[in-house]
Formats: structure tokens, sequence, C-alpha cells
């Protein structure tokens, strides 16, 4: 097993930036592609960004596609989430999970998950 734990989130101004971050322990870190999930009040856990176990690839959901950049530290056993030019709706709380899976944006095919982390931009 892999155990997350995120962190970064606060409060900021719409147009402000926060960097999360996801530590790991357990099971060896590189042997899971990571991915950051969000889920705001009334809606439906949705798909952020994830990385490859070697962090050699990664992926974005149109709604952050050029402002938020993933990374990951494999000796550090941490992934992070850059995020830039925030807006109001980028409001809510930022989970990081793992899957053995090669590439996944599929939140029922992440099998470990973080408690979260609260995300809150003002206007």
């Amino acid at each position: 097993q892999v155990h997350l734990v995120e962190s970064g989130g606060g409060l900021v101004q719409a147009g402000g930036s926060l960097r999360l971050s996801c530590a790991a322990s357990g099971r060896t870190f590189s042997w899971y592609t990571v991915g950051w999930f969000r889920q705001a009040p009334g809606k439906e856990r949705e798909f952020v960004s994830l990385i490859t176990k070697s962090g050699g690839s990664t992926g974005y959901g149109d709604d952050v596609k050029g402002r938020f950049t993933i990374s990951r530290d494999n000796g550090k056993n941490t992934v992070y989430l850059q995020m830039n030019s925030l807006k109001p709706e980028d409001t809510a709380v930022y989970y990081c999970a793992a899957t053995e899976a090669a590439w996944e944006s599929q939140t029922s095919r992440y099998n470990y998950w973080g408690q979260g982390t609260q995300v809150t931009v003002s206007s």
C-alpha cells in the first residue's frame, strides 16, 4: 500500500498561485502513476492532472491546461501541482491519488487517495 498526504492548500486571490504537494509513504513510489483530482461542493470529483511513474509524461484536464503544472521527485516521494493564474472556479478540495496503471484519468481506477486539501480562490 501507499499512504498519501496533501499539503499546500489555502486562500488566494484570483490570478494568484499556489503549489500543492503530495507526499507518499509505503511501497515504492515510482511504481505508481499519480493523479490530482478536485471536488467542488455539489459537484462530482473531476480529473485535474496526472504524471506517469517515471515522470516522463503528464496530462491535464481542459480547464487547467496551460495554467497548472505537475511534477514529481521520486527521490523525495513527492508529487507537486503548481497552480498559476487561479480562478474562482478552481475553488475545490484537491486530492492526490495513486494507481498502478500506466495512464489513467478515471477516479475509479485509482486505489489510493489522500485526505484532500482545500483551495479557495477569491474574486
